[in-house]
């Protein structure tokens, strides 16, 4: 069995509404072992002994259904999860002044060199992740980053607490 945690991407922004408790049952219809939640935003934690690439198919068909909508998610193991936080390149820096963009795939190199508005904005590039520290916050920033435009962001406090309750779920 391999800990998983899957981020929503655009749950609970405007519209598109998804109580915890919902998103929790539709894991158990699905067959994940241990489903947790964790705030409001989409965060699933999980274990299961099928691929990544099954287990995300699975949620975005039970997810769409449910929503009437594209629900797009991410996925990644315990480790990964570990990984990216002990791999934030922006540590020194208060953890809801950074972000972690999910992708699923690697980003290009260029993802820094292609971004739009910066306005003290730092981007640095992970494995399959865009790590950005906002100095001045997330909410007044119009940065805008083509090759991240798919993934979602998560602040690194989440991130570490994530990462804390996967390793819990291994």
């Amino acid at each position: 069995m391999t800990a998983f945690v899957a981020l929503l991407r655009g749950i609970n922004l405007g519209k598109r509404q998804l109580k915890m408790d919902e998103l929790k049952r539709i894991a158990q219809e699905i067959g994940l072992d241990s489903p947790k939640t964790y705030i409001a935003s989409g965060n699933l934690l999980f274990a299961s002994d099928k691929s990544e690439k099954a287990l995300k198919g699975a949620l975005e068909k039970a997810l769409s259904q449910h929503m009437g909508a594209e629900v797009a998610v991410m996925m990644r193991t315990a480790k990964e999860m570990e990984a990216v936080a002990k791999t934030n390149p922006f540590a020194d820096e208060p953890g809801n002044k950074v972000v972690a963009i999910f992708l699923d795939e690697a980003p290009p190199g260029s993802a820094a060199d292609q971004a739009k508005n910066l306005a003290g904005e730092r981007i640095r590039v992970g494995k399959r992740e865009v790590y950005v520290h906002y100095p001045n916050g997330q909410g007044p920033s119009k940065l805008a980053i083509p090759a991240a435009a798919k993934g979602t962001a998560r602040n690194m406090n989440t991130v570490a607490k994530l990462a804390e309750m996967a390793g819990e779920l291994q």
